[in-house]
């Protein structure tokens, strides 16, 4: 159960805040039912065709795979697309828009997630930083010189059994090879993160101005675990150099730096009982 006296305080927070900051993991997608691939056996449960191949994610998670077997890599990044685009986004992204549109500068998103349900919600597209890519926007496997393009419309058919994909597969629009989705994977040395570092140039120019304002920041950080730190480093960065407030929601790994708040939660749960507390709060905050 949640402190209640950390919702209260997390309530407050939020309401004197003038800029939210929303670091998002993949226990953020798990509340719209998507898998989190916690530990070998959680992945094996998504895809039991891959653990019959003994295959841990990742292993599968390289690019190798684009070049060694085509089917096996589109098969798996293929129907996550699918998956991806057939999941609503959960109701915890509209109460953040709501908070957000009350603050002077509003809220940015910074997720690990590649699922791209942050700009579904309805978040602009320039007020997030997809630190691992996104799905929904592929690269050339040759490097043949073209830039990242959109690729909502690609169509993978994929076996829902065997997870095999059939040709054809996504191809570039410059040179007509094979297309990857543009995800930063394990053991990547050819993810091109132009498009991303674009995103984290427009994070840091709005950081700046709410600072230059002296405008006071809450990190909210959801579902965000410690095998991959890169959102939970970046929200404790926003404390040491920003002097951001910070909120942890995690169901295991909730542990913060002394004066934060850390509540072992799902996110939404969370989320829905900050809102309510906030409800609660005298008109004037």
């Amino acid at each position: 159960m949640i402190d209640p006296a950390d919702i209260a305080t997390a309530a407050r927070w939020i309401a004197e805040a003038d800029a939210l900051v929303v670091g998002a993991g993949a226990g953020m997608g798990v509340d719209s039912g998507l898998p989190d691939f916690r530990g070998t056996e959680g992945f094996w449960r998504a895809y039991p065709a891959f653990g019959r191949r003994g295959l841990r994610f990742e292993e599968l998670a390289n690019p190798r795979w684009f070049t060694k077997d085509p089917a096996t890599a589109w098969g798996f990044y293929g129907h996550r697309m699918n998956l991806y685009r057939a999941t609503a986004p959960h109701a915890g992204f509209g109460i953040l828009l709501s908070w957000a549109q009350r603050m002077r500068h509003g809220a940015f998103a910074y997720t690990s997630n590649v699922d791209g349900h942050f700009e579904r919600a309805g978040f602009a597209t320039d007020r997030a930083v997809e630190c691992h890519g996104s799905i929904h926007h592929l690269q050339c496997v040759a490097e043949c010189g073209q830039s990242p393009w959109s690729g909502h419309d690609a169509q993978v058919v994929v076996d829902p059994v065997e997870f095999e994909a059939a040709p054809p597969f996504p191809a570039c629009p410059t040179c007509g090879g094979l297309a990857r989705p543009c995800i930063l994977m394990f053991g990547d040395w050819q993810w091109d993160g132009q498009r991303t570092a674009a995103q984290e140039a427009k994070l840091h120019h709005w950081l700046k101005a709410v600072g230059q304002a002296q405008g006071k920041i809450v990190a909210l950080e959801l579902g965000a675990g410690t095998a991959i730190p890169t959102v939970r480093l970046f929200c404790e960065q926003l404390v040491d150099r920003r002097g951001a407030a910070l909120v942890r929601i995690n169901p295991r790994e909730y542990q913060v730096p002394q004066g934060q708040i850390g509540m072992a939660s799902g996110a939404l749960a969370a989320l829905l009982a900050i809102d309510e507390a906030m409800r609660q709060l005298p008109g004037d905050l």
